[in-house]
């Protein structure tokens, strides 16, 4: 089986200036739903860290965990984050002036993360993508980037 999607890029203008991570909420109030988020997200970033150690020898990875990802300018600021149960972002320092990451600002880094996950509880339903699908200019189908 062969699958071919066609991706049309859309001009993504970052602001020149903004908070960085020392500026910007950790969290936005609510409570976490799965108490087996924290344990999933520490044994997935444990078991691929041999491999992300081999890929950035360098050590240039960013891993989040619960972390919000800031990709928009929003009044209040935390309506602009999204925070995944995880992330992986390469090619971007783990620390920030030898401050650990309190959030991954993209408007400073301007890489979005590669892989992002939400680990989905009971049914699942709370975590799914209701983003509906549009057709691209040529009349096809496809399914949008929920953020970035």
């Amino acid at each position: 089986m062969t699958i071919t999607t066609k991706t049309t890029t859309k001009p993504f203008i970052l602001p020149t200036s903004g908070p960085d991570h020392t500026q910007l909420p950790e969290s936005d109030g609510t409570f976490v739903k799965n108490f087996a988020e924290h344990p999933q997200s520490i044994l997935l970033t444990d078991s691929i860290e041999p491999v992300l150690e081999r890929i950035h020898p360098d050590g240039q990875y960013a891993i989040g965990q619960d972390c919000g990802i800031y990709w928009r300018l929003t009044e209040p600021a935390y309506k602009g984050a999204e925070a995944p149960d995880w992330f992986y972002v390469p090619g971007v320092p783990p620390n920030l002036d030898g401050e650990t990451r309190r959030s991954y600002v993209m408007w400073k880094e301007i890489i979005p993360p590669l892989i992002a996950l939400e680990f989905a509880s009971g049914d699942g339903s709370e975590e799914r993508d209701q983003t509906p699908l549009s057709n691209t200019e040529e009349g096809e189908v496809s399914k949008p980037g929920k953020y970035w």
